[in-house]
């Protein structure tokens, strides 16, 4: 979530803390918070474990084993290996609606840097190369809460009829596990939910939700250019043609088409996050390749941007006398958009139990999000968000010169496990006994 996001989210809690009052909570949802309560110190040590073991995305087998393990002592039916390595509960409960909840599996190819008793030091294999493992975009915190709102609901299970799916979905990180257990035939085999819910950490105030109707995150496209060149000696530039600088000039002249060719007020951003050629500096390789990110909200500014960063690579390799690049632009995960219906009970709901100050409108993420795979299968829902951060450290990264916050993807990302884990199922534990009391 953006500086921007959090200051809405501050300001929002802060108008709705002072002209709001809470509605009463329905006696369902009212007995939620002391269950959550009772059962926290063994999800705060489920969180523990999971934290200090990730795995990448199609090797979580440890990790898939473990919610297994929880789910099946719950009494719900687990099938495994869905998706590859994605897990499916199931617990039916009479006749009524089903609902799904889905959390991910996998971990981020970086080093954790937070310094915690539980951080992982974990390394694995991982695209042909070494590479340290963490939980740094809170997946953890969803896995944990998503045990929490199943054992939530199997202690109010004489209260409420319908089926729970509960899925664990591997590869969120890669864009490609929610696809994955569609093509292994979720919906088919496990019949399509009437409602679908995910939550996600966001570096916001903990104890918050933020809610959103329509577009929550942001369509996701990569980039892979190769610049071609002729490699030579490093003192003898003009018997070369330099693929480095043509790649440099790419880089800085791609982001007219997003200052200059894309509509001001629409969001939209080209980011090439790896650099590749070269061995040494005396050495002008024969080829350079760029890899990156593309976002937006929009299709035709997605069209737009994908226009450009073709045309502008093309043009970069013309200016250099170089031959054609090779240009690869590869679809990714597409913009989450939240059911305004869904959206408005739930978020009804939640405010009854925990205040109308606690639940918050955010604007959309500039993040990419593959629950939308559910959602685009015809199944409506929403991915809602949960505060991990303590208050005075969001305020201090919002004042001139305060500390940068830690966001989602930093190596310093520390989520603070409570309150975090128990908002997170209260909300989703209150946000499915809605969708079930719906006939």
């Amino acid at each position: 979530m953006t500086h921007t996001s959090i200051r809405l989210l501050v300001a929002a809690a802060l108008l709705a803390i002072a002209a709001s009052a809470s509605a009463q909570a329905p006696a369902l949802h009212a007995q939620v918070p002391p269950l959550v309560n009772g059962m926290y110190a063994s999800l705060d040590a489920l969180y523990k474990d999971l934290h200090a073991n990730p795995e990448m995305a199609y090797q979580e087998v440890r990790t898939a084993a473990r919610l297994a393990e929880e789910m099946r002592k719950l009494g719900f039916e687990v099938t495994e290996k869905i998706g590859k390595t994605g897990i499916v509960a199931i617990y039916k409960n009479g006749a009524g609606p089903t609902v799904m909840v889905r959390t991910e599996l996998d971990a981020l190819p970086m080093e954790e840097k937070t310094g915690l008793p539980y951080a992982s030091k974990a390394k694995t294999q991982y695209a042909g190369r070494e590479t340290f493992v963490a939980h740094s975009c809170g997946h953890d915190i969803h896995m944990a809460s998503w045990v929490g709102t199943a054992r939530t609901l199997l202690a109010l299970k004489d209260q409420w009829k319908g089926t729970l799916m509960f899925v664990a979905q591997p590869a969120e990180e890669t864009v490609t596990g929610a696809k994955s257990m569609l093509d292994d035939g979720l919906f088919k085999r496990f019949g399509k939910p009437d409602q679908a819910f995910a939550l996600h950490t966001s570096p916001s105030p903990y104890g918050f939700v933020g809610v959103r109707a329509g577009p929550t995150s942001s369509n996701s496209d990569g980039l892979e250019i190769t610049f071609k060149g002729r490699g030579g000696h490093g003192s003898a530039p003009d018997k070369t043609i330099d693929p480095i600088t043509i790649a440099a000039r790419f880089i800085t002249d791609v982001q007219t088409v997003v200052s200059r060719e894309k509509d001001p007020a629409e969001f939209g951003v080209v980011t090439v996050g790896a650099i590749q050629g070269g061995t040494v500096g005396n050495i002008i390789p024969d080829q350079v390749v760029l890899r990156g990110t593309i976002r937006s909200y929009k299709p035709e500014v997605r069209e737009k941007l994908l226009a450009g960063i073709r045309r502008t690579a093309q043009a970069a390799a013309m200016m250099g006398g170089a031959p054609e690049p090779d240009v690869a632009l590869v679809p990714g995960g597409a913009a989450i958009v939240n059911d305004a219906a869904v959206v408005n009970r739930t978020t009804a709901a939640i405010q009854a139990v925990m205040g109308g100050a606690q639940v918050v409108q955010v604007p959309p993420i500039t993040a990419s999000e593959d629950f939308s795979e559910f959602l685009n299968a015809g199944v409506p829902g929403m991915m809602f968000f949960v505060g991990v951060s303590a208050p005075e450290d969001v305020a201090a990264a919002m004042k001139p010169g305060g500390k940068p916050l830690a966001f989602n993807h930093s190596p310093f990302f520390a989520p603070a496990p409570e309150p975090s884990i128990k908002t997170g199922v209260q909300a989703m534990s209150v946000a499915v006994l809605t969708a079930l009391a719906l006939k």
